[in-house]
């Protein structure tokens, strides 16, 4: 089965809207897991606009005792104070994504021009600390073999193109698909693992998880936007209901 990794980026955004504590983003992963998620994922931005580099330290330590059981995430561009702390903390992967100056939410994958040499390094020395490397890219076999050369252990194709085409309509829905089904069989055959994600929600991931070779979903602003109408555990059972549909 396809694994949920829960996004509890906007909890924190919750929170910092306020200040204080409240709502808790470690009492979040708390109610995630116990509804069954297996992965939790975050993204510390440099501006700490949501997850603070607190959150992901308290989020370790949290999930310490569940490793092998539950998967730690850390999203982020290659900066080093991002760098540094995911050698700290360890986590079962990280994700490397481009960040564009502004932007209010990741807007593409690394491009396949990217210059090996701004990740290849960085990708080998989060490998020797034992962090599984995914490349956030676009459904795109240059870039798929772009993160092969790089030496990724997995690649997370960017979704929100299939979820802008699947709102449009069936045939919309039907060739964007077509290329992520190009994208992960090209990334498989390469030997690489395949997440997804980005704009995946209760609509469109009854179609999306049909997609061959699909290790890992990372689902945030959409399941934590339903849970503020049904509850977090609610939702994230939601999810997993989902996932865990027979393949037809």
């Amino acid at each position: 089965m396809t694994k949920l990794s829960v996004n509890v980026n906007k909890v924190a955004t919750l929170r910092n809207s306020r200040g204080g504590r409240v709502p808790s983003v470690v009492d979040a992963v708390r109610v995630a897991i116990d509804a069954g998620a297996p992965g939790i994922t975050v993204h510390p931005r440099a501006d700490s606009r949501h997850i603070t580099t607190a959150d992901v330290r308290a989020i370790a330590e949290e999930l310490a005792p569940l490793r092998g059981r539950v998967e730690y995430n850390i999203e982020g561009d290659p900066r080093p104070e991002l760098l540094d702390l995911v050698r700290e903390t360890r986590p079962d992967q990280c994700t490397l994504v481009p960040v564009m100056p502004g932007e209010v939410t990741s807007q593409a994958g690394w491009p396949a021009d990217t210059s090996p040499e701004l990740l290849a390094d960085i990708v080998a020395q989060l490998q020797q600390a034992h962090v599984r490397v995914s490349l956030f890219v676009d459904p795109d076999l240059e870039a798929i073999a772009w993160a092969k050369r790089l030496g990724a252990n997995r690649v997370e194709l960017y979704t929100e193109p299939f979820a802008r085409a699947f709102d449009q309509g069936p045939s919309s829905a039907a060739r964007s698909f077509a290329r992520y089904r190009d994208a992960a069989r090209a990334a498989h055959d390469l030997g690489l693992g395949i997440n997804a994600g980005h704009d995946l929600d209760l609509c469109n991931l009854p179609t999306f998880r049909t997609l061959e070779y699909l290790d890992e979903v990372s689902i945030g602003h959409a399941l934590i936007s339903r849970a503020l109408i049904v509850g977090l555990r609610t939702a994230v059972k939601e999810y997993l209901a989902v996932l865990r549909q027979p393949a037809t």
